[in-house]
């Protein structure tokens, strides 16, 4: 980040059940919880002027100043990596991630991460949204999941994309293979999601605590065992597609985290085991943060999601 930006926001409703920090993750989605969390303890987030905690209810009228200091520069190392790019401006690039590429470095993976090739492929044009001197990553997949994502190079796209996702003006489709065969041609499943309450790293239906979730669907094909299926994501919620699919009885095709016992079955009856999730994030759908013209990106699935589409198929 070349210099300090400061935004302020002004609270339109009293929401005495939310944190401040909860309510600012969702009004900038590229910025993890812990940045925010930093970012108010040292002081650049004020409400009304003023420093206060996390966990400060957010009340109509209060005026939030957020001060994005200057980043810091990235402990992530650049790497030449193989990407495959979809478009590539000034302001961003949309590329298809390759299914078992981790996004962000962390413990254990510190090396071979999109993070690392994007800083060898922008050579220092990156956004430093957050504090941190890194590619702006907008939005995330997990390790296993291939597809679509758009990556801001700078900072004024990088808040104009996180907006745009923030308030669910980007259209995101996805393809998954689901364990079982789908009762309905489509559908709409509306469950709130929260963390899991014993599995910290997993997420969990929940009513109660969770947040708002909707996930929309169509059957494609019906397959031995399986069913492809187009899936809409209207909210972004950690693990949404896996979750509610689990949910609704039919989970992911080899997501051992969230169907291993209906994964087990299938390979019991079709002798197929899948690699990973098949889950493929295909078309990205937002308004250019420059340009204001409407963009939309598809990405061609990956070798192994055709061969499972391909050993599930009737005729296999």
């Amino acid at each position: 980040m070349s210099s300090a930006r400061t935004e302020v926001l002004t609270i339109e409703h009293t929401l005495l059940a939310e944190r401040l920090d909860t309510f600012l993750r969702d009004r900038f989605p590229a910025v993890s919880r812990g940045a925010i969390q930093r970012l108010i303890d040292e002081g650049h987030i004020r409400v009304n002027g003023r420093t206060v905690k996390p966990t400060h209810s957010p009340r109509a009228g209060e005026q939030v100043e957020v001060r994005w200091p200057e980043a810091a520069p990235a402990r992530a190392q650049p790497e030449e990596m193989p990407l495959e790019i979809l478009h590539e401006d000034d302001s961003l690039l949309v590329l298809n991630k390759p299914p078992g590429l981790v996004v962000h470095p962390a413990a254990g993976h510190q090396e071979h991460t999109l993070v690392n090739a994007l800083l060898h492929h922008c050579a220092g044009k990156l956004s430093g949204i957050g504090g941190v001197a890194r590619p702006g990553i907008v939005h995330r997949l997990d390790k296993d999941t291939s597809g679509c994502l758009v990556v801001a190079k700078n900072d004024e796209a990088h808040l104009a994309l996180s907006a745009q996702f923030a308030s669910r003006k980007v259209e995101k489709i996805y393809r998954a293979i689901v364990c079982g065969g789908m009762p309905r041609d489509q559908g709409e499943i509306r469950a709130a999601i929260a963390r899991h309450p014993s599995h910290r790293k997993r997420m969990a239906v929940n009513d109660d605590t969770g947040r708002e979730a909707r996930t929309t669907y169509r059957v494609l094909e019906r397959l031995r065992e399986a069913t492809l299926a187009e899936v809409v994501l209207h909210t972004g919620r950690t693990h949404q597609i896996r979750v509610h699919f689990q949910f609704i009885g039919f989970p992911i095709v080899g997501d051992e985290t969230y169907g291993n016992r209906q994964n087990q079955r299938l390979t019991e009856l079709t002798n197929y085991t899948a690699p990973r999730q098949m889950l493929h994030a295909g078309r990205l759908s937002f308004t250019h943060p420059r340009t204001g013209k409407r963009m939309a990106f598809t990405a061609p699935e990956p070798e192994d999601f055709l061969d499972a589409l391909s050993a599930l198929r009737e005729t296999a």
